[in-house]
């Protein structure tokens, strides 16, 4: 959520940036500021009348005291007028300040000035490619079809238990999701990243507090009896870990990363696009997340961009690293790095991990700050990245690596599955 404080000092930058989510912000910029002099308005009044009230009610209590119950009895109708005042400025004021909490809770975070203009996936820039794509022979399969031919994943098996989009992983590709996951768990920690293991179920706070409340509150399985929601990814427990948190200069930065299944109901995902491994309701993700000074909160994302990037070249398959634009900017994001694997047997590309500085959005949501030099509190900034998201890596993996002999497992996963081949 931005501050009203920086929508008023910096009016012009903010609307000239959000014209890149290809939208008009001055007007909800300029109701913002006006219900925020409106409210700092009826604060002053109500702080005059709750003033006044407090001295009359003194000068009551002496003049009982004295005997001068008449002249007290007067002054008393004064401060009943007071009260009701008081009441309706109250009431004024709470109105306020849940219409200008409103507004800014719907007003997306302001993108960085790397973000190129644009309306969607289409316009998002490269910045970066690497590895060789192989020429697989006519007889490759697509990643559905290969796990079929070696009974690793069950869809039909999920749908008879849950629904589409649960798979069941069996032998070799159970032994690989978790292989993956171990994999890049000691990555991250051997980087300096924490392990946490966190709740699969958040309240609506900490949805509120990523972001994901209320603006994907669709996307979410709510367990409406108790009001919780099921993660749609790690970084909303992780990062709540933090709410509310005063941290000391020499704290940051926080660095943590943790394994959780994700679910998603990807409400209106239908076609060949969501095929297989392609989409999911259900699917396993290890994520990095970092609470940042605000100086370096960009050398921190280049740093994550990078720490990727190893774990990339180490499975051996060729990806690509773009920069999202305007149009496709997630709405807590200020700048964001999609890596991107590519499907040799489907011949396209397929997202595997978000890289995203949020600045101060999501803090000031989380009332997350810190003590700066100058001893004043100051909000951090957030970021966090998937590191990595599994079933579009494996989709990568089985297609990219299939030879005559079975699936080519990578060199640094072998140690992990116990195995050089799925065959």
């Amino acid at each position: 959520m931005l501050q009203v404080s920086f929508l008023r000092e910096n009016t012009d930058l903010v609307v000239k940036r959000l014209a890149k989510r290809n939208m008009d912000a001055r007007p909800l910029v300029e109701k913002a500021i006006q219900l925020d002099e409106q409210r700092r308005k009826l604060q002053t009044e109500l702080d005059n009348v709750l003033a006044e009230s407090n001295k009359l009610s003194k000068e009551i209590g002496i003049l009982f005291k004295s005997g001068k119950a008449d002249e007290a009895n007067k002054i008393k109708e004064q401060t009943s007028e007071l009260k009701d005042s008081g009441k309706d400025l109250s009431e004024k004021l709470n109105n306020t300040i849940e219409s200008l909490n409103e507004l800014l809770h719907n007003i997306p975070n302001v993108p960085n000035e790397l973000v190129p203009e644009g309306q969607n996936e289409e316009d998002n820039l490269e910045v970066f490619k690497a590895g060789e794509i192989p020429e697989l022979g006519e007889g490759a399969l697509p990643h559905w079809e290969l796990v079929k031919k070696y009974d690793i994943i069950d869809f039909e098996l999920g749908n008879k238990i849950t629904g589409s989009g649960f798979p069941v992983y069996k032998g070799k590709g159970a032994k690989l999701q978790r292989a993956l996951i171990s994999y890049f768990l000691d990555k991250n920690t051997a980087a300096g990243y924490d392990e946490v293991l966190v709740p699969l179920l958040v309240n609506s706070d900490s949805g509120f507090g990523t972001g994901q409340l209320p603006d994907k509150e669709g996307q979410m399985y709510h367990v409406t009896a108790d009001d919780l929601y099921l993660i749609p990814t790690a970084e909303v427990p992780a990062t709540n870990i933090f709410r509310g948190d005063l941290l000391k200069k020499d704290e940051l930065p926080k660095a943590i990363t943790g394994y959780t299944p994700c679910f998603r109901r990807e409400a209106g995902s239908y076609g060949a696009h969501v095929r297989g491994l392609n989409r999911l309701h259900q699917f396993d993700k290890v994520e990095i997340i970092r609470i940042e000074h605000p100086d370096r909160s960009y050398a921190a994302l280049e740093e994550m961009v990078e720490h990727v990037k190893g774990i990339m070249n180490e499975l051996e398959l060729p990806y690509r690293v773009i920069r999202l634009c305007g149009g496709d900017l997630g709405f807590t994001s200020a700048l964001t790095y999609d890596f991107e694997v590519y499907s040799t047997a489907q011949e396209k590309w397929l997202e595997i991990s978000s890289i995203s500085n949020f600045e101060n959005f999501q803090a000031n949501r989380l009332k997350l700050r810190f003590k700066n030099e100058d001893g004043k509190n100051q909000l951090v900034h957030t970021l966090n990245g998937s590191s990595l998201a599994l079933p579009r890596v494996v989709a990568g993996l089985l297609e990219n690596n299939q030879t005559e002999q079975g699936i080519r497992i990578p060199k640094v996963l072998v140690p992990y599955t116990g195995f050089e081949y799925i065959d």
